[in-house]
């Protein structure tokens, strides 16, 4: 039995020997499909995990948004100014300063911050070139943002119809990746005196629930987070918009990986007619012919699964390297096996059709086939 199994794990290699090219497409497109998906999955965790690290990095222990806001969503700058001196004379509460998020162009935004408030807050950027603020036109970025747009200090930036003079590059992972003075920002967007977001950092951070229950109470409308309870929102679990987009590619990669398979091996079933016919002569039976073909397919498979994964560190290079500002990947391993199940599903799916007519075909008109 074990002879004979054997024999059949042989054959199925040989035939995919035989076969190079069509081998090899079968399974960059499957690798094509895993990539697709692993590349997706880790931008979107990567992204909202490195929005939760800048978020953190603000030092701030509760944040307050604009009515109807959601966890993801920008608005330019509804809420009034006059309610940073309020906040700021809440119980335990030490510092209280507001900011400006403008989006730009791709998924890039532009902050307006008090500089020193800020530093209050978070201890203030780590400049790796140049300095803070000294004039109103000045900006600051992240080393990321400089990487990607080749910028030094000293250069101009053209940002929202305005020149910008770039005055220092920090370290990233606080609060944004472009800073410019908060009331520049509020006239050039029309919004004098008004704010995007508000964050308040307390004497003791562990009473943030508190301080929290007590200002929704003050505040009905507002959605006001711990920033604990806020970087935790940042997953694609909590934000439908991403999870359904991730389905719908998902859903496409299946459906490309199917016909790829299904067209591949109908072929090779065509092909290998009067083959297929010659071996239930000599006395291989319908099941055997069947297993044949999908376990070339498994194999087709398995090796599209190991390559997709492979491609995904070349996507991520790309990523860094290419747009280390707009977007991050990381390696989501809990994905690897739900993508090589999808991966594997499809193709075996596709295998099917052809696989069935190969098994069901007459011997006699098999062995006619030219």
């Amino acid at each position: 039995m074990s002879s004979r199994s054997g024999a059949i794990n042989r054959y199925v290699l040989s035939n995919l020997g035989h076969r190079p090219v069509r081998a090899a497409l079968s399974i960059l497109a499957i690798a094509v499909e895993v990539t697709m998906i692993l590349t997706l999955v880790g931008v979107s965790y990567g992204t909202l995990d490195a929005t939760a690290r800048r978020a953190r990095g603000a030092g701030a222990d509760i944040m307050i948004r604009p009515p109807g806001s959601s966890v993801i969503s920008l608005s330019s700058a509804p809420m009034t100014d006059k309610l940073v001196p309020m906040l700021a004379k809440e119980p335990h509460v030490v510092v209280a300063t507001g900011t400006v998020v403008q989006p730009l162009a791709g998924l890039d935004t532009i902050t307006g911050l008090d500089l020193d408030q800020f530093g209050r807050m978070s201890g203030g950027f780590h400049f790796l070139r140049g300095g803070p603020f000294q004039k109103d036109d000045d900006m600051l970025i992240d080393e990321y943002y400089a990487r990607e747009k080749h910028l030094h200090v000293g250069d101009t930036v053209h940002l929202i119809d305005h020149d910008w003079h770039l005055a220092g590059i920090f370290e990233s992972g606080k609060l944004t990746r472009i800073a410019v003075q908060l009331p520049v920002l509020q006239e050039l967007t029309g919004n004098p005196h008004h704010l995007s977001q508000i964050y308040l950092k307390l004497d003791d951070p562990s009473r943030a629930q508190e301080v929290v229950n007590e200002l929704k109470k003050k505040m009905p409308g507002y959605p006001i987070y711990t920033m604990e309870e806020f970087t935790s929102m940042l997953s694609i679990s909590s934000v439908g918009l991403l999870r359904n987009f991730i389905g719908v590619v998902i859903g496409v990669a299946v459906i490309v990986g199917f016909i790829v398979v299904y067209m591949a091996m109908y072929t090779a079933v065509l092909e290998r007619t009067r083959e297929i016919g010659i071996l239930k002569a000599i006395g291989a039976s319908s099941g055997t012919i069947l297993s044949l073909l999908l376990k070339e397919t498994f194999l087709i498979a398995i090796g599209g699964i190991v390559a997709g994964i492979i491609f995904t560190y070349g996507t991520q290079w790309c990523m860094r390297h290419l747009v280390p500002s707009i977007l991050t990947q990381e390696t989501v391993y809990g994905w690897w096996p739900i993508a090589g199940a999808i991966a594997l599903a499809g193709a075996l799916l596709g295998a099917i059709v052809p696989a069935l007519k190969a098994a069901r075909q007459d011997v006699t008109q098999a062995i006619a086939y030219e």
